[in-house]
């Protein structure tokens, strides 16, 4: 295994936290976030919870697998004390307060959530201030007196201090597994395992045990979050600072699966990894092969590519002719730097054409994965709703002035507050809320991924679906029977018929109308070189396809300076079944869908309306669903996985 010799990257980003810091603070903005909340809502009990019970034609499950609490290094340092038993709390509907000393609640309980502190370190800044017998001023103290610097750094200088001593790392994180940090995060991870197990409720709600795998090699990001079928896990989680290794984490989770500990890796923010999260060779250089790609399809079947810190869907540089691909950008490097990350290699469409390009060529897939959102969040809360936005590290952007840039000194230039986004949900089509049938959901790849609205989707593919199917009454069963979900793979047939794909699209209850359903090809040439195309199969109002199977905009109806917006145009659903035209059965292909919304008004609007100020651009924003993928074997090829893509 590789051994770090250099600090911790969260230490050297917090260097920069900190001096970014020195003499800033509200310094008499009238902030909205500060003023006395009179919101009833607050103070009602939680919901009760939903039990669908089971069903074999599956429902659709809402959750995020991605939550800080106040045991991970940079949430605690910069304001967060909240637990585990509070980031259920919110999950479960309930109001728990924001470092910031406001109260926040969801409109909507979710359906599962894991939480996914940092194992680097894990509580021991926590430990550190909570043993400081003169504790420092609550972050509400500190922004109301200008002086956020008091709350972290003498606690980031003694933890940097402690982090970058190889002496101290080795005590905590060596062979031994001994010293005062292994013990202080011996307990917080029994705390974490312990708050998973108070919270899960069969039917009703479910919690994963899972952590953070922090792998950063020089400043490029490489995280995974770890999240483990049912309750038998690890009693020491595998650490990047054991190895930063993706290849290593893959060998501890394999031997943690011989032990009867079955769980996978979700790897995020590949938008921001410098092209190395889905590189053509492995993390020491050395080619790829058959062995490599079946080990990590076994420990990493998803992605999560919907979140606060950016998608990692595509990028404009990589789809030159789609023209949503300018989504919720995020390409700074997470360090000082201020250096864009590589867009080739980080971004899961280039990855699904790589895979195929790596299939062509060498005869294997590293990156045959699906999807799901999940929020980041280290507010031990998901903020994904745009008008209720509270933001991702207290003390950056727990207040709307702070995250607006109107709260700094810094110029906004520089507020990467901004570059955040409210975003995203993991969406996942299981037969019961458990742990068990949630988790084989995410092996087998149903799921898609929300940047925050509660859409519906169905997405299926086969052979001889008929163009009547989605108004069928058996609808989903004929799906199930007919062809795979998103996921799934369509074995070849004898002949060259084209796949027809259904799908079915609802809007959020509580959301916007529907704009259209689009589905994004990917292929492989008979050179071996990949290609991507954008379909319109579906939109609003009658609209119909060019020659070019694209759709005319949708319209806008958002009022910017009061940000709102009307459902006046849009649909509450659409539906269709879809036949590629362009289908050449000698080539191996994926198809996923793409749903949006109508124009909304995005978090930063509805910050600037509270606050009285111009809307930073972008103003509006369109809402959307991504599935996982459907991939159709060329004829000839070797059969991959069953029907049913397992």
């Amino acid at each position: 295994m590789k051994r770090l010799d250099d600090p911790f990257s969260f230490a050297r980003a917090a260097v920069i936290v900190g001096s970014t810091l020195l003499g800033v603070g509200c310094f008499g903005v009238d902030d909205p976030s500060l003023d006395p909340v009179t919101d009833a809502r607050f103070s009602e009990p939680p919901p009760v919870l939903r039990d669908l019970g089971r069903d074999e034609g599956r429902n659709v499950f809402w959750g995020d697998l991605h939550i800080h609490t106040a045991y991970s290094f940079d949430a605690y340092t910069l304001g967060t004390r909240a637990l585990p038993d509070d980031a259920y709390t919110f999950a479960k509907g309930g109001t728990i307060q924001h470092a910031i000393g406001y109260p926040i609640r969801a409109k909507r309980p979710l359906d599962f959530a894991a939480i996914t502190d940092h194992v680097e370190f894990l509580g021991v800044p926590r430990s550190r201030g909570e043993a400081n017998p003169t504790p420092p001023p609550s972050p509400r103290e500190v922004l109301e007196t200008g002086n956020r610097i008091r709350i972290t750094w003498n606690l980031i200088r003694r933890t940097i201090s402690e982090m970058g001593n190889a002496e101290t790392r080795e005590e905590a994180f060596g062979d031994a597994g001994t010293g005062r940090n292994a013990e202080i995060s011996a307990n917080a991870w029994r705390e974490i395992m312990a708050a998973a197990e108070r919270h899960n409720e069969p039917g009703r709600f479910t919690t994963f045990i899972a952590y953070e795998w922090t792998s950063m090699p020089n400043a490029n990001n490489l995280h995974r979050n770890v999240v483990y079928r049912t309750n038998r896990a690890p009693e020491r989680p595998f650490s990047s600072l054991e190895s930063e290794d993706p290849e290593d984490l893959w060998r501890a989770l394999d031997e943690q699966r011989s032990q009867g500990m079955e769980a996978i890796a979700i790897p995020h923010n590949a938008n921001v990894s410098n092209g190395l999260m889905y590189d053509r060779v492995r993390f020491d250089g050395s080619p790829q092969d058959a062995a490599y790609a079946a080990t990590r399809m076994k420990n990493e079947p998803i992605s999560e590519i919907l979140q606060v810190k950016g998608q990692s869907e595509t990028h404009p540089i990589l789809s030159s002719e789609d023209e949503f691909a300018d989504f919720e950008i995020l390409e700074l490097l997470l360090s000082s730097s201020g250096e864009k990350s590589e867009p080739r290699g980080s971004y899961a469409r280039d990855a699904l054409r790589r895979g195929l390009e790596s299939s062509a060529s060498k005869g294997f897939n590293p990156y045959r994965f699906g999807v799901i959102g999940s929020s980041d969040s280290h507010n031990a809360s998901s903020p994904v709703e745009e008008d209720s936005y509270h933001g991702k590290l207290p003390l950056l952007d727990g207040t709307i002035g702070l995250r607006l840039g109107e709260s700094l000194l810094l110029p906004k230039s520089q507020n990467r507050s901004l570059s955040w986004s409210a975003q995203g949900l993991a969406a996942v089509w299981a037969e019961e809320n458990t742990r068990a049938a949630l988790f084989d959901a995410l092996r087998r790849k149903e799921t898609y991924a929300s940047s925050g609205p509660r859409i519906t989707v169905r997405f299926f593919g086969g052979w001889h679906f008929e163009p009547e199917l989605t108004s069928h009454p058996d609808f989903v069963a004929r799906a199930y029977a007919q062809g795979v979900p998103m996921g799934g793979t369509l074995v070849p047939i004898d002949r060259a018929v084209a796949p027809r794909f259904a799908v079915v699209a609802l809007k959020d209850p509580m959301g916007a109308n529907l704009d259209r359903i689009q589905i994004i090809k990917g292929w492989v040439d008979a050179d071996g070189k990949s290609h991507e195309r954008i379909f319109d199969v579906a939109a609003s109002g009658g609209r119909q396809p060019d020659l070019r199977h694209r759709i005319t905009p949708v319209g806008d109806t958002v009022d910017i300076a009061n940000a709102r917006y009307e459902n006046s145009i849009g649909a509450a659903q659409l539906s269709t079944v879809w036949q590629d035209p362009e289908f050449d059965a000698s080539l191996e292909a994926f198809y996923y869908a793409r749903i949006l919304e109508i124009p909304t008004p995005r978090w930063s609007t509805y910050d600037a309306k509270a606050m009285g100020v111009r809307a930073p651009e972008p103003t509006t924003l369109q809402e959307r669903a991504i599935t996982s993928a459907i991939w159709v074997q060329a004829n000839g090829a070797a059969a991959v996985g069953n029907a049913n893509g397992e």
